[in-house]
């Protein structure tokens, strides 16, 4: 059990916790949410000990080990899997001490321990963990030499995982994982034997691998049972419970300061004025928790192109004439979302590369709109901003000669306001990072829009509004991403990176992480007891489309026409006895508009049938 009592912790003259209490049960897997800046990863450094507490006690059972991923593997020789079996310190040293005892006795209880924690399995729970976050059993076996940092990290938190401490503490660990890494990991920590507090913003994980909520508000901790959802439901039921009681008891003080404002100065009602006075002075204010900021994200509209706006034929690329992908047949339309899978190394990133041109094609045939414009968001971009430098000076380089109130503009519909635009970008969060990013990529209201892992960073209301801006954004998105909640909600097309090529993935994406978790193949389907209908062609599908945008064109014109005719059937001089067959003229167009409006409207829903029947068929 982790018993945080009464804990008061400050920087630098700002409080952080003033008697915070929470109890977390042993075994519990808990997420641990809050605003930005609010102190979560603080909270990791009390509980490890790094900091000392300024009040209160962090208690945790004798002899309990914590343990957490604090930074990546350095780069060394050591083979992959050795790194991670050093990792469980106890096994390292007992193994040692096996090849040197002498002593009988001690070679004994060595040999028992040994036992006692399943030594001998332990290169197999090692290289299962390994190959769970992305490295292949030839991977296992190189030196960590051979790796970037953010696969260093996946070796760090590796190494965690298989030491298995009692309290495991995680910061944001989806972070350097692709979407095959978060969802094995899920899968893992609902399975951790022992206590797992982890910091995410990672709706899907919060909801799947956690049974409780630890919010930080207010310099407070307050538990909450279940996963995100249920937190979040609850937390907004309890505001409107308080906003009610703060009404009522607003409307309560109101009325007894009335009284004492009509009868403080009359001396038979003074003392009962007195009397109301202390009254609304012994109430307990209640005062509603902070609400989350509004976060924004505001993409530029772009111009509307004839379909499609880059096709594929035959097409392959790679790299220094090494093939990659090939057998290449795709399409993209103005206004699709697809979402791209795949194991990582399979070639996602190389197919968004070839679509943003980054990349030319090795074979095959490549068309695109000769106006194709394309915004290209890849996190390693927000490593490359120029640290010395303003989010400001960055917008004013790409856009020469606009005002700064413009360029102040803009970066406020990124939600970055007056006084981030003016500071170093070194001195910025990593969430405010990614939104200068992503501003740049879209500065010029691209056609198509390509993401890498955009979310990385970003916290949950940050997240939400970034769905919210792609579903309103009218250009194509092209999405790579861990975080499930996001892909479920933009994505309305999937394609699968597998075996060297690009295909449709005609399931759904729970299917999808089913299968993840299974093995590498889908799972068999049962043989179809009838003949299912052909899926309409993409051609089709288009028309269906394309009928239901002038079918709702024609709905908003003639309710333009019926919206003129009502402001001229509304001027009172139109019934003066003089005008009578011209009031029966307007009356007469007034119903044709109606007519033909009902007409119109019953053609649209009857398009949007067809389409939404071709489409989910």
């Amino acid at each position: 059990m982790l018993q945080i009592a009464d804990i008061s912790y400050s920087v630098e003259g700002r409080p952080l916790f003033e008697n915070a209490s929470a109890t977390i049960p042993e075994g519990h897997k808990v997420g641990l949410v809050g605003a930005n800046g609010t102190g979560k990863t603080t909270l990791f450094r009390l509980i490890r000990g790094e900091l000392t507490l300024d009040g209160g006690e962090i208690a945790l059972p004798a002899r309990a080990r914590i343990g957490g991923v604090a930074q990546e593997v350095p780069s060394s020789e050591t083979s992959l899997l050795d790194t991670v079996l050093s990792a469980d310190t106890e096994r390292a040293g007992l193994i040692a001490e096996a090849e040197t005892a002498t002593d009988a006795t001690r070679i004994a209880e060595v040999q028992t321990r040994l036992a006692d924690i399943d030594a001998w399995s332990a290169e197999g729970r090692a290289a299962a963990i390994l190959k769970g976050l992305g490295f292949d059993d030839d991977e296992q076996k190189m030196p960590c030499s051979a790796f970037s940092g953010g696969w260093r990290m996946r070796v760090a938190l590796a190494g965690v995982l298989f030491a298995q401490p009692d309290l495991l503490l995680l910061d944001e660990p989806t972070n350097y994982l692709d979407l095959e890494g978060a969802l094995w990991l899920e899968s893992y920590l609902a399975k951790y034997p022992h206590t797992v507090i982890i910091i995410s913003h990672d709706r899907g994980l919060l909801n799947r691998a956690v049974g409780g909520i630890l919010h930080l508000s207010e310099k407070k901790l307050t538990y909450w049972q279940g996963p995100y959802d249920q937190f979040a439901r609850q937390r907004a039921e309890q505001r409107a419970q308080l906003a009610a009681q703060v009404k009522k008891q607003d409307a309560r003080k109101a009325h007894l300061q009335k009284f004492v404002d009509r009868f403080r100065a009359k001396a038979s009602k003074a003392k009962q004025a007195q009397a109301r006075v202390k009254m609304i002075e012994r109430m307990d204010t209640i005062t509603l928790p902070e609400e989350a900021a509004k976060r924004v994200f505001t993409f530029p509209q772009p111009d509307e192109l004839s379909p499609p706006i880059v096709n594929i034929e035959g097409g392959a690329t790679g790299y220094e004439g090494r093939t990659v992908l090939s057998r290449l047949n795709l399409r993209i339309d103005q206004d699709d979302r697809i979402a791209l899978l795949g194991k990582n190394g399979q070639g996602k990133s190389t197919l968004a590369k070839l679509l943003s041109d980054r990349l030319p094609m090795m074979d095959g045939k490549k068309t695109q709109a000769s106006k194709l414009r394309v915004g290209y968001f890849a996190q390693h971009q927000v490593d490359e901003l120029r640290v010395d430098e303003t989010p400001l000076q960055h917008i004013a380089r790409a856009r020469p000669g606009v005002a700064p109130p413009q360029l102040r503009a803009r970066l406020a519909g990124f939600g970055l306001g007056a006084a981030q635009a003016d500071t170093e970008v070194a001195r910025l969060s990593g969430g405010q990072k990614a939104r200068l990013s992503l501003l740049l990529a879209t500065l010029d209201a691209p056609h198509m829009l390509i993401l890498d892992e955009p979310t990385n960073h970003l916290d949950i209301e940050s997240r939400e509004a970034l769905m919210e801006a792609l579903n309103a954004y009218e250009g194509a998105v092209i999405l790579v991403s861990h975080d499930m909640h996001l892909l479920s909600l933009v994505a309305d097309r999937l394609w699968l990176v597998k075996d060297g090529t690009v295909r449709p993935y005609e399931d759904d994406l729970d299917a999808y992480r089913r299968m993840l978790l299974t093995s590498d193949k889908p799972p068999p389907k049962p043989a179809p007891e009838a003949p299912k209908p052909r899926r309409p062609s993409r051609d089709t599908i288009l028309a269906l489309r394309s009928e239901v945008r002038k079918c709702e064109a024609r709905v908003e014109k003639l309710n333009e026409m019926r919206d003129k005719l009502a402001t001229k059937l509304a001027d009172p001089d139109l019934y003066e006895e003089t005008r009578t067959n011209e009031l029966a003229t307007w009356n007469r167009k007034y119903a044709e508009v109606m007519e033909g409006l009902d007409r119109a409207e019953a053609l649209w829903m009857a398009a949007l049938e067809k389409l939404e029947t071709a489409e989910t068929s």
